[in-house]
């Protein structure tokens, strides 16, 4: 939805048409605001809206949807039954989400029946409506501007008074076994835009010019791969990865790396993005070739499913992808053109990355993917470790997860037992 447009106007505009005869007419209310974020998704909103159409129409009514996501249909013949169709074909398709197995499901559906209602819902919309103006004004305040050219050298030397090694964090690849059981593959190591942008001034915009940002990662790089050597971390896995920019790999602070850190059995796996590969594809083939000529590996990082389908992956032959898991992928048959190409890369050298829950592990299944990551793989990875932990009761999952993630720092140092925090499946 657009930004510059408060939607409640064209509702309020509507019942100031019906205010001038209000018998008959009602709103269905539906909070898809209290709905989990991954059941707000865009893509989700968007069928939840055609679903709706349909509703709307069997009422004779208009759908409006809200700044914040909430629908309001207003009609003349919102019955029961039009009401009872709904919440069974919700809870059908988002089955997992708690508010749609309440008792009678009023917390997610209400009914305003005009005109004992009128009023009351006038002013609850046109509360809403000051409230998104409000919101509005603020995001106008706060909108950061870009950096420009001349500040971006000032911005690279700030990254000298920076401890990136605080913000440095790792996540785990979990791959099942032959024994069916969950095992490290590797660990991929990463700065995360959104704690980097904290340690510059809020009021710029590090991301609005796609240029300058990556001439500051490149600087980055460099800093990422000079706090291993100051980390706390004591086990570290066989294989770890690093998101680099690929003119990182020629870099001598990559050489440096390789030679001073790695242990003689360790190796390395490069993550770069996909436009990076296709900004500048003899770069790519010549930092792939250096890095096999090592025993590294370079992997091409947040990939789409569709998108994959249009790549050329003969023509790139990665040693590894990692593609994305989506929520609406799990409402698609088997894509037969999808798993031909995952057979062609080899589905052992694909990592389906974001899995939020156990769906995106069977969708992943249905195509020979047994390598994982993301927030479900993360709670396994952490319930599992705290299986052993003698401290387990004595913290909260959340603080394990985060001490687990980090590199190094105060908030690390708070874990007892980092034997248990730095266990490897």
């Amino acid at each position: 939805m657009a930004k510059n447009v408060i939607y409640e106007t064209y509702l309020l505009d509507a019942l100031d048409r019906v205010s001038r005869n209000p018998s008959g007419y009602s709103v269905l209310y539906v909070h898809i605001s209290k709905l989990r974020p991954k059941n707000r998704h865009p893509e989700f909103v968007k069928i939840l809206a055609k679903l709706f159409d349909s509703v709307a129409g069997n009422a004779r009514g208009t759908l409006f949807i809200l700044s914040n996501g909430d629908f309001a249909i207003l009609g003349r013949d919102i019955t029961h039954e039009i009401i009872d169709e709904a919440v069974a074909k919700l809870r059908e398709g988002l089955s997992t989400d708690p508010i749609l197995h309440t008792h009678n499901s009023q917390d997610f559906f209400e009914i305003y029946d005009f005109p004992q209602d009128f009023s009351k819902f006038y002013d609850y919309i046109s509360q809403m409506k000051d409230l998104a103006l409000v919101n509005k004004q603020q995001e106008e305040i706060n909108q950061k501007r870009p950096v420009r050219v001349e500040e971006i050298d000032d911005l690279i030397k700030a990254l000298d008074f920076i401890d990136i090694s605080e913000i440095v964090k790792r996540q785990s690849v979990l791959k099942i076994g032959k024994d069916r059981a969950f095992h490290v593959w590797f660990q991929e190591f990463f700065v995360a835009v959104k704690d980097l942008v904290k340690k510059f001034d809020p009021s710029l915009d590090l991301l609005a010019n796609r240029w300058l940002f990556y001439y500051l990662t490149q600087a980055l790089d460099k800093k990422t791969m000079a706090a291993f050597s100051i980390s706390n971390l004591q086990n570290w896995p066989q294989e770890i990865s690093l998101n680099l920019n690929l003119s990182s790999v020629f870099s001598q602070s990559f050489v440096d790396f390789a030679k001073n850190f790695l242990k003689p059995n360790q190796k390395v796996i490069v993550e770069v993005q996909l436009m990076d590969v296709f900004n500048n594809l003899p770069t790519y083939f010549k930092a792939k070739e250096i890095l096999r000529s090592g025993g590294h590996k370079l992997l091409i990082d947040s990939v789409p499913p569709v998108t994959l389908k249009m790549l050329n992956v003969a023509h790139l032959d990665p040693d590894l992808i990692k593609i994305f898991w989506e929520p609406l992928l799990e409402f698609e048959d088997v894509n037969t053109e999808l798993k031909n190409i995952i057979s062609h890369i080899g589905a052992e050298n694909v990592i389906l990355a974001k899995c939020e829950d156990e769906k995106a592990l069977k969708w992943g299944a249905k195509y020979g993917i047994s390598a994982f990551q993301g927030p479900y793989i993360d709670n396994l990875e952490v319930a599992l470790l705290r299986q052993k932990c003698p401290n387990a009761k004595k913290c909260t999952v959340t603080e394990c997860l985060k001490r687990k993630r980090l590199l190094s720092g105060w908030y690390r140092e708070g874990c007892q037992y980092k034997e248990f925090l730095e266990s490897l499946l």
